[in-house]
């Protein structure tokens, strides 16, 4: 795999979560649903906003397998230019699961504030620690409101360069893009190498941010 640069991850992050948003086709066929549709997927009123999102991660777990990325690769290919198709699929995958948490919680996830909030999630329980450094204060529950008013442009942009920069130097030993490493078909990511821990990890912190309110 050609080695990742920060403006490469940043790119990457980007194209994968506006795809997240909108869905994935090939040419003029649809793929992947949203993180619209997959939100809608789970909405049973009969249940708890948590306990839906729960499911959803459940879901994400065990079944997202090669199925549908096996056939979908070549458009990863050509997704993002430069960037590894590995890496941008594992990214829309994760992405598409926080965004349709987002989405359950009555974020909207095309705000800014809420898309950096969501690639914070990419790295779990260290999560807490990139929003505090850049110097957003955490006094009470997150709301949408709140993080309007509480997390400046200049925080974001420099959330999602911490957040670039933690995949890049810390997932070759472990956490997302190590679910790519060696591997370079999607379909075997995602039939033998998707990272069920990693998964479970974001899908909790993506839960607590967004429906708890919370940042640890």
């Amino acid at each position: 795999m050609e080695k990742m640069t920060e403006s490469m991850m940043g790119k990457a992050l980007q194209v994968a979560y506006d795809k997240a948003i909108s869905g994935f086709e090939v040419k003029g066929v649809k793929i992947l649903d949203s993180a619209y549709d997959l939100a809608e997927s789970y909405a049973n009123p009969g249940k708890s906003v948590k306990q839906n999102a729960t499911s959803l991660v459940n879901w994400q777990c065990s079944k997202a397998g090669a199925s549908g990325f096996a056939t979908s690769f070549g458009g990863f290919a050509t997704m993002a230019v430069g960037i590894p198709a590995n890496v941008t699929s594992v990214l829309y995958v994760q992405l598409r699961m926080i965004a349709a948490i987002a989405i359950m919680a009555g974020y909207d996830p095309r705000q800014d504030q809420v898309q950096t909030l969501a690639y914070t999630c990419l790295l779990g329980s260290a999560a807490g620690d990139v929003i505090k450094d850049a110097g957003v204060k955490i006094a009470e529950k997150l709301t949408e409101n709140y993080i309007k008013k509480n997390i400046t442009r200049a925080m974001t942009t420099k959330i999602n360069q911490s957040v670039g920069f933690r995949l890049i130097t810390k997932a070759g030993s472990k956490g997302i893009l190590n679910m790519t490493k060696m591997i370079p078909v999607v379909g075997a990511v995602f039939g033998a190498g998707f990272d069920i821990v990693t998964t479970k990890s974001i899908g909790a912190t993506a839960k607590k941010v967004f429906i708890d309110g919370k940042v640890d």
